[in-house]
Parts: structure tokens; C-alpha cells; sequence
């Protein structure tokens, strides 16, 4: 049983992340939606209400719950209670991203109810934290005890900036265009 644990682990970590990185894009979709005449406004957030439910409720809240069903049954079946140093480290970046997570279904919950209480700007930015948890996740697992944990903490405090910094360059140019006249 324990050949099977590791690919439904990763299944469901894929799973996971994909909810999450669509979540995020349909709600700076449904907000940009807010900016639109009647009746097209209400029937894109109705769209958009419908289509959040069902990837919120239907993929990504599951595939977190497997995530952790078959990660915890891994690692107990890999190291019982002798858990490593990088093990420990990657779990902290896995329940920040439960954190993220959370704050989604806060935004989900509001947006359900028609508050749109953040930026498309705001949601384009908080849509990259998941990229940065993925990044560091992938790093502390495949690299595990042979990465200097200083140099790794920089290197995605590094990249975070960098991202960051694409976003603001992407906005800048996407506001300069929708300027253009026709």
C-alpha cells in the first residue's frame, strides 16, 4: 500500500494547487466584472458565483484534505515519529499555505455574497503567493538536507520580489494599452 501513497500524495498536491491558482483568477474576474454595465455585470458574477462554487467546493477543498490525508500517512510511513529537519521546515510553508488557503475562503465567502472588498490589482498580487509557496515546497523537498537554509529563505524572498516586481511592469503596460485610443 505505502508504492501508493506517494503518487496520491503528489495527485492531490497538483490538485490542490491548480483550485488554488484558478480560485484566484476567477475572483479578479468577478471583481473586474463589477465594473461592467447591466445587465452584463450580473450575469458574469453569476457565472462567476457558480463557477467559484464548484471549483472551491468540488476540487480544491478536497484535494487540500487529501493533500494532508496522504502527506501525513507518507511521512508516517517513511520516518514514523523520527521527522526531519527539512520535513519540519516544509510543513511550516504547507500550513502557510493552508493559511493563504483561508484567506481565500474568506474572499470566496464575500464575493458569494456580492462584497468585493479587494482590487483586481490586489487579487492579481495575492494570486503570486501561491506561486512562491509552490516554489519553496518543490525546493525544500527535492533538495531536502543538501540546501543551506539561509541561501534558501533568500532565494524565495528573491523570487518573491522578483514576481512581484513582473506583476507591477505587467499592470503598468496593461494600463498604458487600455489608454490607447482605438
Amino acid at each position: 500500500m505505502s508504492q501508493y501513497l506517494l503518487p496520491l500524495h503528489i495527485i492531490f498536491i497538483v490538485t490542490w494547487f491548480a483550485g488554488l491558482f484558478y480560485i484566484v483568477r476567477l475572483f479578479v474576474y468577478h471583481t473586474e466584472a463589477e465594473k461592467k454595465p447591466e445587465p452584463e455585470k450580473s450575469i458574469l458574477q453569476a457565472q462567476y458565483k457558480i463557477m467559484e462554487k464548484r471549483l472551491w467546493y468540488g476540487i480544491t477543498w478536497p484535494s487540500a484534505i487529501l493533500t494532508y490525508v496522504f502527506g501525513f500517512w507518507l511521512a508516517y510511513s517513511m520516518f514514523g515519529f523520527n521527522i526531519p529537519a527539512w520535513l519540519l521546515i516544509k510543513l511550516c510553508f504547507v500550513f502557510g499555505l493552508t493559511l493563504y488557503q483561508l484567506q481565500n475562503q474568506v474572499i470566496f465567502s464575500k464575493l458569494q455574497k456580492n462584497k468585493i472588498t479587494w482590487s483586481s490589482g490586489q487579487l492579481r498580487m495575492w494570486n503570486e503567493l501561491a506561486t512562491i509557496f509552490l516554489v519553496a515546497i518543490v525546493f525544500i523537498v527535492t533538495m531536502q538536507d543538501k540546501l543551506s537554509w539561509i541561501w534558501g529563505v533568500l532565494g524565495i524572498l528573491i523570487f518573491g520580489f522578483m514576481m512581484w516586481g513582473a506583476i507591477a511592469i505587467y499592470k503598468r503596460a496593461r494600463e498604458k494599452n487600455e489608454k490607447k485610443p482605438e
